[in-house]
């Protein structure tokens, strides 16, 4: 599998309610959140899609497009992963697999994008997932868009945890020793953590 066949996905359609506040936009050091995601995100992929509910989203970046939860209401990162494989299905795009990302963990390597997509080469699996210690990280996930039509349905009839439909689609994971890259955004506190990190 190459890169062209892996679609860059940013998952950025939560409340962010322990945060206080939209962190998607909010600044770290000069570039906001989801720039800092963005901007590791071009230099490996020709396309970015950005999953997030907010109405002021326009861009002029070649190859970098938005889209909005399929089904309102914030129903987690699930509906967020389920959006982006209908946009890729809606769009004609030839994408096999997505790759995706939260928009609060600024300060993942890029190493780590070729250590999940090389991971296939070795498994028949379709849904893989990074892991540092005993912390499973399912947000950083490669996704085969041939579990599509199976997310809906197990959506429809309520399904809302990425962990819980992970365990039960099985899940291929990838142990890494870093736990420096992810550090995860989700208070006022972190934000100043990441703020001391950055300098």
């Amino acid at each position: 599998m190459s890169k062209n066949d892996v679609l860059a996905v940013i998952l950025s359609g939560g409340k962010s309610r322990r945060f206080g506040g939209d962190k998607a936009t909010t600044l770290l050091g000069n570039k906001t959140l989801i720039e800092h995601t963005v901007d590791k995100l071009k230099n490996n992929f020709k396309e970015i899609l950005i999953v997030t509910n907010d109405s002021k989203t326009n861009s002029n970046n070649k190859g970098l497009f938005y889209t909005k939860d399929i089904i309102e209401g914030h129903l987690g990162p699930l509906v967020g992963v389920l959006s982006a494989m209908e946009w890729v299905a809606s769009n004609q795009k030839d994408y096999k697999w997505i790759l995706t990302f939260p928009c609060d963990t600024p300060f993942f390597s890029e190493d780590l994008i070729n250590k999940i997509i090389n991971s296939k080469s070795n498994s028949h699996k379709k849904l893989f997932f990074l892991k540092s210690g005993e912390k499973r990280h399912n947000i950083f996930g490669l996704w085969s868009i041939e579990l599509r039509e199976r997310l809906r349905a197990d959506i429809e009839i309520g399904d809302r945890k990425v962990e819980d439909w992970a365990n039960k689609i099985g899940t291929e994971v990838i142990d890494i020793n870093d736990d420096e890259s992810f550090l995860n955004i989700n208070t006022k506190e972190d934000l100043k953590t990441a703020e001391q990190k950055i300098k």
